[in-house]
């Protein structure tokens, strides 16, 4: 028997709130199976999730993200996976910049908190009273 989760067990499952399922649904990132009222997910749809979140950690947009999954639908993998190796060389170059940008922000404010500190060691501060 193939899993289907309910709407509150995919929001735990996925530590997700209900907000942003209900958004991923709503952006035709996610199709869950409906009956009345109630929403269930398959198989297909905690695929799609889990690809959704670990898009999102990698700093891909949503839109991003739904153009990729589209493509399963229109073109299959192989196509896919070759926008998939594009889209990871764009975004690795992204996080490369990121990370040198982070690395310099680092550097500025671990030398200003030790020249603060050393001004605070030496009571060398102006005083403003």
């Amino acid at each position: 028997m193939t899993e289907r989760l309910s709407f509150k067990d995919m929001c735990a499952r996925f530590d997700v709130t209900p907000r942003t399922l209900r958004y991923y649904e709503y952006i035709e990132l996610l199709s869950p199976m409906k009956d009345g009222r109630a929403r269930y997910y398959g198989p297909r749809e905690l695929a799609r999730m889990k690809l959704i979140l670990r898009g999102r950690r990698f700093g891909f947009s949503l839109e991003e993200i739904r153009q990729w999954l589209l493509l399963y639908d229109q073109k299959g993998t192989r196509e896919q996976y070759q926008v998939w190796v594009d889209m990871a060389d764009r975004q690795l170059e992204v996080l490369a910049r990121q990370r040198v940008e982070l690395d310099a922000s680092i550097a500025d404010l671990r030398a200003l908190r030790d020249e603060t500190a050393e001004s605070l060691r030496h009571g060398s501060l102006p005083d403003t009273d």
